[in-house]
Order: structure tokens, then sequence, then C-alpha cells
């Protein structure tokens, strides 16, 4: 269940959608805002931002530790990745009005301290840190100064890495965190998930436990809020959108409803925290099994296997009565067919 803090600031929708924007935006303010729009127009529940700069995460060296080698960014320096990337902070006064005025909630995720300084000018409500920042412990050490909520992806991690950070957010005063099962690859295929890892994890941090989905497959995410995921953090980009860093794992416009939706039917089939029964299966109870007479049967005669049956529909006893009537009289006549009722279980002082 999500924890009374996490509650109170997502206003008790569940599941809830994160939506990611990231580097969509393509270095335009304007897309930006758009991508808000198209967040909130498609039931997103929340956007999230990311906070650097490119000096932040790392320095202009054309050394070869610095290229990506592999996958969808490959052949690319960090620099200059991030700097096509990244979220100007110039930028982000103002798309948090934005998100305001449009009544969806925005927070983001900050690489290192700075970042935060600039959040909480913004009254940040929430902070997230990322899968390859999560054991970046001065970074959790600001940010527990700020007595936010935090929500933090682990990908790459594994239990004991993944307790080690838990522990020290604790251990800073951090009261409200959120953990997300997160597989970092891009895009991530459906054998690179275990969602069994989401109920791990449930049980272990005894926390709130949520899903950042880099695949392309809708049943992912469906299946994670079966597992018991409660936030899912999903990348977006608009409508028909062709270029973006994101693009190849991101929901594109009414994608983002129709995804919110299957999040949604999942909740709903999830149901209960509790063992729950929809009274609409009452009526269906007539036809289980009971005892009935399946010959005439007088006053007096005993019951046998030759003149009582369990058998459907449930108007009789139930079942678990029937070996204990076998050899007793029957304290009154029962044409067959008849149900053999309650009333025989008082007169022959037969308890449960």
């Amino acid at each position: 269940m999500i924890s009374k803090k996490f509650t109170n600031i997502f206003k008790n929708k569940f599941p809830i959608l994160v939506a990611e924007i990231s580097a969509n935006h393509n270095g335009k303010l304007e897309t930006a805002k758009k991508l808000i729009k198209c967040a909130k127009d498609n039931g997103a529940d929340a956007v999230k931002l990311q906070t650097y700069k490119p000096e932040t995460m790392t320095i202009n060296s054309n050394k070869k530790y610095f290229k990506i080698k592999k996958g969808l960014w490959k052949n690319l320096n960090l620099w200059n990745l991030y700097k096509k990337a990244h979220t100007p902070y110039e930028w982000h006064k103002e798309l948090f009005s934005y998100a305001k005025k449009l009544n969806i909630l925005c927070f983001s995720t900050p690489f290192d301290e700075s970042a935060v300084d600039l959040l909480e000018k913004l009254n940040c409500p929430i902070y997230k840190i990322a899968s390859f920042e999560m054991k970046d412990f001065p970074l959790i050490k600001r940010i527990s100064k700020t007595n936010k909520p935090v929500i933090i992806s682990t990908g790459m991690a594994n239990l004991s890495e993944i307790e080690e950070t838990f522990n020290y957010a604790k251990n800073c005063g951090i009261k409200d965190i959120a953990l997300l099962y997160c597989v970092s690859n891009y895009p991530s295929k459906k054998s690179d998930f275990s969602l069994n890892n989401i109920k791990i994890m449930k049980k272990k941090f005894n926390c709130d436990i949520g899903f950042s989905d880099h695949s392309k497959n809708d049943d992912i995410g469906f299946s994670s809020v079966i597992a018991g995921a409660e936030i899912i953090e999903k990348h977006i980009a608009l409508e028909n959108q062709k270029k973006g860093f994101d693009i190849a794992f991101s929901l594109k416009g009414k994608e983002i409803r129709r995804f919110k939706n299957r999040l949604e039917a999942a909740g709903e089939i999830l149901g209960k925290k509790k063992f729950f029964r929809n009274k609409t299966e009452n009526s269906s109870k007539i036809f289980r099994r009971s005892v009935f007479a399946i010959d005439k049967i007088i006053k007096g005669e005993k019951f046998s296997k030759k003149n009582i049956k369990n058998i459907r529909p449930g108007y009789g006893l139930e079942p678990k009565y029937f070996s204990k009537l076998l050899g007793k009289k029957s304290p009154q006549k029962f044409d067959s067919g008849s149900p053999i009722n309650s009333s025989v279980l008082k007169k022959l002082k037969i308890n449960d």
C-alpha cells in the first residue's frame, strides 16, 4: 500500500503513472511544455524532469573511457550526449509553473547536489534518484536534508546493493522511500525482466515498490502492477514524434492513455489488499453439491448410500454432513429428489 506521504502527494491514485520527459524535448523549451501537456491530456499522474548539466555529469574528454561502446547511443561521447540531452536549469522554473497551471504534479531527478539546490528553490515535492546514481551517497545525504519523499531506481543493482543504499537513506533520516524495480538497458527486452523481483523487494524492504519501464511492451507494465508495483515510470514522446534520445522506448501521445488504461485495469483486477469475494457470486452457491434423498425415505429408516447422495444443486446440507448422516434414523419422511435440510441436524443432534 502506498505510504501516507506518497498518498497525499499523489492524491490517492493507484496505480500511479509517472511520465518521464528526459531528453525527448530535443533541446526545445516549447517541446518540453508540449510533452507536459501531452502527459496531462493522456492521463499521466505526474511528469518528471532530469536536472543536470553536462559538467555535473562528466568532463569534456575524448579519451576512450568517455565513449559509449554499444546500445542506442553507441559511439557518442558522454559530454556531447549530456550537452544535447540535458534540460537547461533556466527552463525549470517555467516548466514547474506550467505543470502547476495544468494541475499535474511535476518533480525531478537531480544528478548532483547543485541540482538539489535548484529544485529546492522550486519546491520540488519528491526527489527521484536514478539507477546510475543509486550508490552516490553524498547525493542521497544532500537529498535527505530536504525532508522530502524519495524514489530510488535500482537498475543493475543486486539485493545487497539495494539494501546498502536503502539503509543508508533511512539512516540519513529519509522516512518515505519507494524503490523502483528497473532494468537498465535501452530498450529492455522481455527476457531481461523478472517481475518476481517486485514481490521479493516488497517483502524484504517493506516499503512502496514501483517499476521503471524501459521496454516497448505494454504487457510488462500491466504485469508489474499484478506483481505489486504501485508507481510506474515510463518515458514519453509526442504523438508521431520521430526523433529523441529516448524515442526507442517511449510512449507516444495516445499510447500514454492506452498504457494508463492498462495499468488501471491491472489495478482493478488486482483488487483489495485483503481477501475479497464479491457478493455477486453468492447467487452461484446454489449450484454447489448438497445432500439429497435419491429414493423415498420413511420416518425411522436409516440413511444409507442407497437413499441419500451428494449431488447438485445446493438446497440441502453441505456434503461434509453426508458421512455423519449414514446409519442414523431419519426423523421424518423424504420424497426422492428432496433436499435433506438443516432441521435434521437439530433433531439428530449432529454438530459441526
